[in-house]
């Protein structure tokens, strides 16, 4: 018997026996399934926060920390300097290997308004145009401040969608797009003029929803009303990009930080200062050679660190090597019972078949034929378990779809499906061994006598 009618005579005992096949397949349905619902939205995952990481600056990004001194300097802890404007300086003329500083103010406890309408930012920083390189942001209306808004601090702002929408309206509500250049608003009750405005930023998720809200916002509806936008909140990068307010650095110091708090203390020191260096690849000595400029800078005193993206993408690779290794260790249980389930179906087959084994014996079938014909069933039941677990699983994936946020939505791979497929494979074949070396060692005078 050669192997295609061995698979054929597979595939009529699979469905003569539909229901008990359907019991015995189910584990398989539900393993692979689990095992690339599991893989897709890890996936899913691993996009959402390369995704993030990269909106955020890039792998080549490094942030200077402001970090309580070490133990053998506590008591100099009283005069460290922070990160101020002279290291900026510092760092700009004697670190050749760092090719952009960017220094930020940040603005506390800001309320932006217009009218009767408020919001509050992600973030109101004052920054230099160094900033737009180095958090990737892009112009799509007006202008970034010139070397004139610094000097003389004036009241400018750009600002992201997110601003512009909550306090001007949104091109979904209104159903055209609002570029508010010119317009005033009011930052913690001091008017400033709008002068830019950023591009959306969103992952490519996010955009298929928008676009989709859209197409449907022009269908005619007919029945209930659809809900308009797309109703998740998409990256948290994005979202935050969106809802930036950048002023010129100086304008942030004079007009929110040099009245000081409620001391009356002025504090010159910045919030963030952000370094991008000249090659990835010269990424420690570019560090070394900061580290040495700011410790002229702060006098000795190491009270601040650096915290580069690579970093970062060294934690997303190991939480998803994590998430990988603890979803495939499920799904691996699930298919293993899935294959224990074929193994006690292949013996009760070789029950209900004793006399036929031995009628096949006895007229010329060898134990390797018998052997093979029971192996090759056994693959059958799980090779269209694992295709029912394929179908299966785009529809599982759906449901985790619209059960996870936009930017984190699940993404079948082509290497989940092979793997979940051939591990259904080998599961079949192995669970079919011990039948089939059962059926093959029958005796065949025996086997003719079995009722």
């Amino acid at each position: 018997m050669n192997l295609f009618n061995t698979i054929a005579v597979g595939m009529k005992e699979v469905w003569a026996h539909k229901f008990r096949s359907l019991l015995t397949m189910l584990g398989i349905i539900l393993g692979v399934a689990s095992l690339v619902g599991m893989s897709a939205l890890i996936k899913g995952m691993e996009n959402g926060m390369k995704e993030a990481m990269i909106a955020m600056g890039g792998a080549d990004k490094v942030l200077l920390e402001q970090q309580e001194v070490p133990s053998w300097q506590e008591h100099l802890a009283p005069q460290a300097p922070g990160r101020t404007m002279a290291d900026v300086i510092a760092l700009r003329h004697s670190a050749p290997l760092l090719r952009l500083v960017s220094p930020e103010m940040a603005v506390n406890d800001v309320i932006l308004s217009r009218g009767e309408k408020r919001t509050w930012p992600s973030e109101c920083v004052g920054v230099w145009p160094a900033v737009l390189e180095m958090n990737l942001h892009t112009l799509a209306h007006g202008r970034f401040f010139t070397d004139l808004d610094e000097e003389q601090a004036n009241p400018v702002c750009v600002i992201g969608t997110g601003i512009r929408d909550d306090l001007f309206g949104s091109p979904e509500d209104l159903g055209r797009e609002i570029i508010p250049i010119g317009e005033t608003i009011l930052i913690n009750s001091q008017p400033f003029t709008i002068v830019g405005m950023f591009e959306r930023y969103e992952g490519e998720e996010d955009r298929r929803q928008r676009e989709l809200a859209a197409q449907r916002k022009n269908e005619p509806q007919v029945g209930p009303q659809r809900q308009r936008g797309w109703g998740r909140r998409g990256n948290w990068a994005f979202w935050r990009k969106n809802q930036t307010v950048y002023m010129p650095l100086n304008t942030a110091w004079i007009r929110f930080r040099a009245a000081g708090d409620r001391d009356g203390i002025p504090d010159p020191r910045l919030t963030d200062i952000d370094l991008k260096v000249a090659k990835l690849e010269l990424l420690e000595p570019a560090l070394q050679q900061a580290r040495n400029v700011l410790m002229l800078t702060h006098r000795g005193i190491e009270d601040f660190g650096f915290r580069t993206q690579e970093n970062q993408l060294d934690n997303i690779n190991q939480q998803i090597r994590n998430a990988r290794l603890s979803g495939g260790l499920i799904a691996g249980i699930s298919l293993l019972v899935g294959g224990i389930g074929i193994m006690n179906i292949m013996l009760a087959s070789i029950n209900e078949r004793i006399r036929e084994i031995g009628i096949c014996k006895a007229v010329g079938a060898t134990g390797p034929a018998i052997f093979t014909q029971i192996l090759v069933e056994s693959a059958v039941i799980a090779l269209v378990g694992a295709a029912m677990g394929v179908v299966a699983s785009y529809g599982f994936v759906q449901v985790l779809a619209q059960m996870s946020p936009s930017a984190n939505a699940p993404v079948i791979t082509p290497l989940a499906l092979v793997v979940g497929v051939a591990f259904s494979l080998v599961v079949g074949v192995v669970a079919g061994l011990f039948p089939a070396f059962k059926a093959a060692r029958l005796n065949p005078i025996q086997a003719l006598r079995y009722e």
